[in-house]
């Protein structure tokens, strides 16, 4: 997957953008972005398959960051396009916001509120 098909859809980017403040679970940027947890996946896949987002599972939980310093030029200059493009948006400030209140649920509520809705 090209860097740039990876952030042809508004949500990838938002993602990306999110991230910055850190790893998450999928349950949590699932409840972030209100997509259905396939949606979710699929484009977090697209994401991971472009190299613009880390994933490590940890026994039931996947978990979803930026990449750090090992990074080739393009994909630093992809992370560093989204950061600067979108990140004084009204959008990421949406989210940011929005972030704040899904990080005070337990993981584990979100987990079963998305597997049982």
């Amino acid at each position: 997957m090209s860097i740039s098909k990876a952030l042809a859809d508004a949500n990838r980017v938002r993602m990306v953008l999110v991230l910055r403040k850190g790893e998450l679970c999928a349950c949590q940027l699932t409840e972030l972005f209100g997509l259905a947890p396939s949606t979710m996946s699929k484009h977090l896949s697209i994401l991971y398959q472009a190299r613009l987002v880390n994933t490590r599972k940890d026994g039931r939980w996947v978990y979803y960051s930026r990449p750090g310093k090992e990074v080739t030029p393009p994909i630093r200059a992809a992370l560093d396009w989204v950061d600067l493009s979108v990140a004084d948006s009204e959008q990421a400030a949406a989210d940011a916001k929005r972030l704040k209140e899904v990080l005070r649920i337990d993981p584990t509520e979100l987990c079963r509120k998305q597997c049982h809705a």
